[in-house]
């Protein structure tokens, strides 16, 4: 089922980005949608939609979805999207659940166009006895130079955690969180265009 739904997302996608745009009679929007029992007692279904505009935008996205009828279950989804200006961005995330109460998940993004670019992706899992940890890793590139990193990871007792960089033509900042039952605790060190260290900005 999910191969399926990728598939046809690929296909739509690289048709939509590679047709010529410029054809006014090319626009347009196509839907498709549906559901039915399977053989494990529950429902398997999807859905996908791709549309194109008259100044070379486009658009396709698609969600798939299966459950066995006892609990348990996933579900996928994902979506990409073109400007006229030739900028883009794509998402995607499943997610897997369990008749015990567990659970996964998992997503991503990216976008880039004229200012820049930038990526995440994480997610998180969940035991049957409500404990959670995850993450995410987020970047971004700005089109002057410029660049952000931050990672964050969390769980259940321990507590959360963030480390970002950031640089550009004024200087860096590195800067790390952590927060637990005991307290938040945070440390900085920033540096000028120079790579001297100077005082970090409050914030």
């Amino acid at each position: 089922m999910y191969k399926s739904i990728r598939l046809f997302g690929i296909a739509a996608l690289l048709t939509l980005l590679s047709s010529p745009f410029n054809d006014a009679d090319a626009v347009g929007r196509v839907k498709a949608r549906g559901a039915t029992a399977n053989a494990q007692g529950g429902v398997t279904g999807g859905s996908a939609s791709a549309v194109r505009g008259p100044n070379g935008g486009a658009a396709v996205r698609g969600r798939g979805y299966t459950t066995d009828g006892q609990g348990n279950g996933q579900a996928a989804s994902g979506g990409a999207v073109r400007t006229p200006a030739g900028g883009y961005g794509a998402r995607g995330g499943s997610t897997t659940w369990n008749a015990d109460g567990s659970a996964q998940h998992q997503s991503g993004a990216a976008a880039q166009g004229p200012n820049g670019s930038a990526q995440t992706s994480g997610g998180f899992t969940r035991d049957s006895a409500g404990n959670v940890s995850g993450g995410r890793s987020t970047s971004a590139q700005g089109a002057a130079g410029g660049s952000l990193n931050s990672q964050t990871g969390y769980s259940t007792g321990q507590g959360f955690g963030r480390s970002t960089s950031a640089s550009g033509q004024q200087g860096s900042v590195n800067a790390q969180t952590q927060v637990t039952q005991d307290g938040r605790t945070v440390t900085r060190t920033c540096t000028d265009a120079s790579g001297n260290v100077v005082p970090c900005p409050q914030w």
